[in-house]
């Protein structure tokens, strides 16, 4: 019985062409973009879950309440930290400390040298995290055994059996030597590409506690935030009573070793978060998740299911509109005996197999697609096709075909067998009202879409155009690393001898926000001890600041005319607004302890992504610095580089120059916004072809109902335009209830969206009425093909038919 459902079905939608057409156009596009919105929905998901602790692995964070009241939340905590808490608390199983650095540093091994990423991290760093080692050792101890990725072993070495080997590390931090030789003590397997944490080479953070004592980065000073820490708790530890214990555990040890100094800034309480929600939930307001990139999850997932239901909305429009054409034929199925459940049976098994073969075409259309999309995405998704897909994906198209013919086949199957053989269809209203209903969820959701689309665009405008209070046009940043570390003088005055340079110069941090130096800790006269501030501090050579273009409210700049610089200080606006200091210039602060001068007030720049307002900093005059910036001249940005390229790899050992643009950067900090932006735009004009696609299936089943009306009306003398208009304005009348119905819902959602950025658009009238008279326009090229041809047809065919 159930072959010969099938075999009927087959046989129905390949006599039915046009109509078989249509619904395989509008599912199989509906699902090859749920294919692709779950790939990169799963992949966002699995980001850093990769860790066999990933349920008991948790960061710790520091919240600190800013002069405002806000409750501000640090990824940064003190170095010894770690050790203390695994000390302290019988919860914790492991902890570790790690301290990164945003700057490449050079490893070097005969005559290889290969720019790599490091960091440093505590004894415990291989229990707390899953890097299987290769070879070698998965304790990292001393200060001197160092860990290599198997990526990196073959590059420099060509083989992972390397333990024991010595190679060469040039590094400095600020004025700090790190460079030396070390010996390989083990080889793990590299990060993964769901990792958000990716690095080459893994020190002692011994090592770094033991360069960094008695500096502003004393990590054995617990005055200090300059690392993160990382707990492994015990299974079944209670995550909510084990951040209460934590909460003060810091600013008690801070109270009872420091009494007597002014430390408050350093204090904030701990809270510990789930490591792999990290990289989900990176928002905080008021020391509370505040959502993050799960947001872009929830988003597209929303969408795929609005896209999903749309396509089947479509095949539902089309199947009742191909009603009449059936009516003898389940009027004579019912008079010889059949029954509605196999009416419904038949009817379903057509609906499942043309949701099978949009399945397969959607899975077509998504390998083709798949290159351009890991473009947009910039993530390495796959269709990997074996047994569980081919279940998930059957499974999938089972249901699809459920939910898309469960309507048409009661709907047919409900009709009267008398009625159906005399070619009689009535429709009652409650039919009607679903049917229209139908159309105007689809033309809701297509109009919320276009709405989305503009706002998304019009914010990443003004992302792109707002006055920053520095210049990143044609600038270039790349680290200092190798023989540059100790010839950076030499190598800026050459530098700037390069046709076509306007000015270089070199900076410790950026504007991205990675600090050179962060927190508290800047007192001064007068200063009250309640008043707790954290700055954002960079530093740099004389020209930093020209380079970049930051103007002065009041005093100057860093001048090689003022030896005194380098106990010179320039805050910028809100910082002095922020201190209540007034005539600030020529005042003198302590800068962790370092007395220093101010000899001017920068305007405010901003230093962190636009979901912030711009806070204190200051800047400094330092060297050496890891950063080089390079101004280039307009128009001559490709000649002007080659020769910055050249003379780089002559200067330092042949390395290559790995470079990149300053406002790319810049644009990096909000590259999911500007992915969202290009993928909303792409799934609106998908949803808005498939609404068009139900639209049409509608505007055929309306013209067909009305052709011996249609006859009537131009035997007495109505014209083409006259019918035209008289079916289109139906259409255009549910378009409009759908634009009513989208507007409020659209301007909700997009300024929750909004909300999130410190700096936003305003909605106004203009995005709505652009979005209403698209759709409208858009409704009258759909619906305009039907009237159109039903108001030409020759009136004595249809009227032959009474």
């Amino acid at each position: 019985m159930l072959k010969n459902y099938f075999k009927i079905a087959w046989r129905n939608l390949v006599k039915q062409k046009q109509f078989t057409a249509l619904n395989l156009l509008g599912l199989s596009t509906g699902l090859a973009c749920v294919l692709l919105i779950y790939l990169w929905v799963n992949d966002e998901l699995h980001v850093d879950k990769f860790n066999a602790n990933d349920r008991q692995l948790y960061q710790v964070f520091k919240n600190n309440t800013n002069p405002q009241g806000a409750v501000e939340t640090y990824s940064t905590t003190q170095g010894l930290l770690a050790d203390e808490m695994k000390k302290s608390f019988p919860e914790v199983e492991y902890a570790v400390q790690i301290a990164k650095h945003n700057d490449l540093s050079v490893l070097s091994f005969g005559d290889k040298h290969i720019k790599v990423k490091h960091e440093f991290a505590g004894k415990d760093f291989f229990n707390v995290f899953s890097y299987p080692i290769v070879n070698g050792s998965n304790v990292v101890s001393g200060v001197t055994g160092i860990f290599l990725s198997d990526k990196l072993a073959l590059k420099l070495f060509n083989t992972t059996d390397i333990v024991g080997k010595t190679v060469n590390w040039d590094f400095k931090d600020d004025d700090i030597d790190l460079s030396g030789l070390f010996k390989v003590a083990g080889v793990y397997t590299a990060p993964p590409a769901n990792a958000t944490n990716q690095f080459d080479v893994l020190f002692p953070f011994d090592y770094y506690a033991q360069k960094f004592a008695h500096t502003n980065g004393d990590v054995t000073f617990w005055g200090s935030n300059m690392v993160s820490t990382f707990v492994v708790v015990r299974p079944g530890a209670d995550i909510i009573a084990f951040n209460k214990k934590i909460k003060n555990f810091s600013i008690d040890k801070i109270k009872s070793l420091y009494p007597s100094k002014d430390l408050a800034s350093y204090e904030g309480t701990l809270v510990a978060r789930r490591y792999s929600d990290g990289y989900l939930y990176n928002n905080y307001i008021n020391g509370k998740d505040a959502g993050g990139r799960i947001e872009y999850v929830r988003l597209f997932s929303i969408i795929a299911i609005f896209i999903l239901v749309i396509a089947c909305i479509n095949f539902m429009n089309l199947s009742t509109a191909k009603a009449a054409g059936r009516m003898k034929e389940v009027g004579v199925r019912k008079v010889i005996g059949a029954s509605r459940v196999a009416l419904v049976m038949q009817y379903m098994a057509e609906s499942m197999l043309l949701s099978f073969f949009a399945m397969v075409i959607a899975a077509v259309i998504a390998s083709l697609l798949l290159p351009a999309f890991r473009q947009i995405t910039g993530k390495e998704l796959s269709l990997h096709v074996d047994a569980s897909f081919i279940i998930s994906v059957a499974s999938f198209s089972l249901i699809t075909g459920v939910i898309a013919g469960s309507y048409p086949a009661l709907y047919l199957s409900g009709f009267k067998p008398v009625l159906m053989l005399k070619g009689k269809l009535t429709t009652s209203a409650s039919e009607s009202f679903i049917r229209k209903g139908l159309v105007v969820f689809q033309f809701t959701i297509s109009v919320v879409l276009i709405i989305a689309v503009i706002i998304v665009y019009q914010q990443m405008k003004l992302v792109q155009t707002k006055n920053l209070g520095y210049n990143k046009d044609n600038v270039i940043r790349f680290s200092a690393e190798g023989k540059l570390q100790d010839h950076q003088e030499t190598f800026i005055d050459e530098v700037k001898k390069i046709p076509g340079v306007a000015n270089a110069s070199m900076m410790n941090g950026d504007f991205f926000g990675n600090a050179s130096h962060s927190g508290g800790g800047i007192n001064w006269d007068g200063k009250d001890p309640n008043l707790n501030i954290d700055y954002f501090g960079v530093s740099g050579d004389y020209d930093f600041m020209n380079v970049l273009g930051i103007k002065m409210a009041e005093g100057r700049t860093f001048s090689r005319e003022f030896p005194s610089d380098s106990v010179a200080v320039i805050f910028n606006e809100s910082a002095i607004a922020a201190m209540g200091l007034k005539n600030p210039v020529g005042k003198t602060v302590s800068l962790w302890g370092h007395q220093k001068r101010i000899i001017g007030i920068a305007k405010d720049f901003h230093f962190q992504s636009m979901y912030k307002k711009v806070g204190p900093a200051f800047l400094e005059y330092i060297t050496p610095n890891p950063t080089v910036l390079v101004k280039i001249k307009a128009r001559m940005e490709r000649e002007t580089i080659a020769k910055i390229e050249q003379f780089y790899k002559s200067f330092n050992q042949g390395l290559p120059l790995d470079y990149k643009f300053l406002d790319d950067d810049y644009q990096a900090m909000y590259s999911s916004e500007e992915k969202v932006a290009v993928l909303s735009r792409y799934f609106a004009m998908i949803a808005i072809i498939i609404s068009c696609l139900g639209l049409f299936g509608l505007a055929a089943f309306t013209a067909q109902k009305r052709q011996k009306e249609i006859g009537i009306r131009k035997v007495v003398g109505a014209s083409v335009n006259n019918i035209t208009v008289m079916l289109s304005k139906d259409f255009l009348k549910l378009v409009l209830v759908a634009v009513l119905i989208a507007f409020p819902l659209a301007w909700w959602a997009m300024n929750e969206w909004l909300k999130s950025f410190a700096y936003r658009v305003d909605i106004n009238a203009t995005v709505f009425l652009s979005a209403g008279a698209t759709i409208i326009l858009i409704t009258l090229l759909t619906v305009s093909f039907q009237a159109i041809k039903a108001a030409v047809a020759n009136p004595v065919k249809s009227l032959r038919t009474e």
